[in-house]
């Protein structure tokens, strides 16, 4: 029942997409304990740490589920809880440990990377006691490969260590309700790039939210998250969206017959905003046509939201997220220069380079991406840890490639230079 929703008093017939979901679950659960335990095998993890905000969220968002939990099964509610442990790892496994998988890298046990360490071992460890009179079985796997084989003391059974407990002092309501938000928009934004064809690693100049106002430090989560230079956030939408006005046929024919055409033409030209207000207020809109006093209530016009040029938007609730879609030349040079990055760093992962290896690039051009690529040098070697970014064929001895960056084939090469 954990992640289908399926009552346990319940008839149900048994099929494929009911072991799929929770076959989903125990992927996304097992996969994150799996994680962490090879780098815990390559590290010696100790605690505590400085938390990251990222961290407080997930710590906090725990101990609300710890509490939702044991209410819960207090009840019986075998359902409601197990959809909230469900939830919970959706949000662990597709924005913590997604977010916050480059502070896993690198060599050494400290700072930024103890405290990723430490979150994602207490949530996980908990995980497994909340879990294990659901998934007894994979539950104490987790905990028997995470605790039991790391910690002499611990108890040699999940099943032989109490019921977690929630920690007041690690909750933070007004955190969780903020990143609530951030997800929100974080997938309106998701859906405007998909709406404007605009790839991820295309940088864009700003964000406007609607519905929302968050602080600053959530809030560049997603700007970074969506790769936007700029997040505000506003109370009225009407700047970047307006609506599509069309004649209602079943009314405003039997009354203008043959200016309905004519209807339509001007409202096409009316301010969408002005009219839906006018609306709202309960008031009428007139004009003329032909020597013929055109009047036109609510139910006369149809509406329809929509952007105006240049700008995207999609909506959810009170949530409205727009998105700037004008690129000008330099938000585009960036854009090539994210791409070229991104295909490094393909190459650096396929030929095996350590993390921390100083590699050469080379890139092989013609004149439109090669002038991109040298303005850009100094961006490419800070996010693909090269001491030289040089114009030309790959060097002897260079792993080489040819893509395609944006429609403008390139060939390009690395080089380790320095292993540290």
């Amino acid at each position: 029942t954990l992640s289908t929703g399926i009552g346990p008093g319940n008839d149900t017939r048994f099929y494929y997409e009911r072991v799929e979901a929770n076959r989903n679950f125990c992927n996304k659960i097992w996969n994150a304990s799996r994680f962490l335990l090879m780098n815990l095998e390559a590290e010696d993890f100790t605690l505590p740490a400085q938390l990251d905000l990222e961290d407080k969220w997930i710590l906090s968002k725990l101990q609300t589920l710890i509490a939702t939990v044991d209410e819960g099964l207090e009840k019986y509610q075998i359902t409601e809880t197990a959809r909230a442990i469900s939830d919970f790892v959706d949000e662990l496994s597709n924005w913590y440990v997604r977010r916050c998988r480059e502070r896993f890298w690198g060599k050494g046990l400290a700072g930024d990377k103890l405290a990723a360490f430490e979150t994602l071992y207490t949530v996980l460890k908990t995980l497994s006691g909340l879990c294990a009179p659901y998934i007894p079985f994979m539950a104490e796997s987790m905990y028997r490969n995470l605790v039991a084989n790391n910690d002499p003391d611990a108890p040699i059974s999940v099943h032989l260590t109490d019921f977690p407990t929630a920690d007041p002092s690690l909750v933070d309501h007004e955190l969780e309700a903020q990143m609530e938000e951030v997800i929100a928009a974080v997938q309106l934004g998701r859906a405007c790039r998909n709406a404007a064809n605009i790839k991820v690693r295309q940088p864009i100049a700003t964000m406007y939210i609607k519905g929302a106002a968050l602080d600053e430090a959530v809030s560049e989560l997603i700007a970074d998250e969506l790769n936007v230079k700029a997040v505000r956030f506003v109370t009225d939408a009407r700047d970047f969206t307006t609506y599509e006005l069309k004649p209602q046929m079943r009314t405003l024919g039997p009354r203008y017959g043959k200016l309905l055409g004519r209807i339509g033409a001007h409202l096409k030209t009316m301010d969408g905003n002005a009219v839906v207000d006018a609306f709202e207020r309960g008031e009428t809109v007139s004009f003329e046509l032909d020597g013929t006093l055109v009047e036109l209530g609510k139910d006369d016009v149809l509406t329809r939201p929509m952007q105006k040029e240049g700008f995207v938007a999609q909506m959810d609730g009170d949530m409205t997220v727009v998105l700037d879609a004008n690129l000008t030349p330099e938000l585009i040079e960036e854009g090539y220069v994210r791409e070229l990055i991104s295909k490094i760093q393909t190459m650096r992962k396929d030929a095996d380079f350590d993390v921390t290896d100083r590699i050469a690039v080379t890139i092989e051009a013609d004149d439109k991406l090669s002038a991109i690529a040298e303005k850009g040098a100094e961006d490419i070697k800070r996010g693909v840890l090269a001491l030289s970014v040089t114009l030309g064929a790959p060097e002897e001895g260079a792993v080489s490639q040819e893509w395609n960056i944006n429609g403008e084939k390139a060939v390009i090469g690395v080089k380790v230079v320095e292993k540290r």
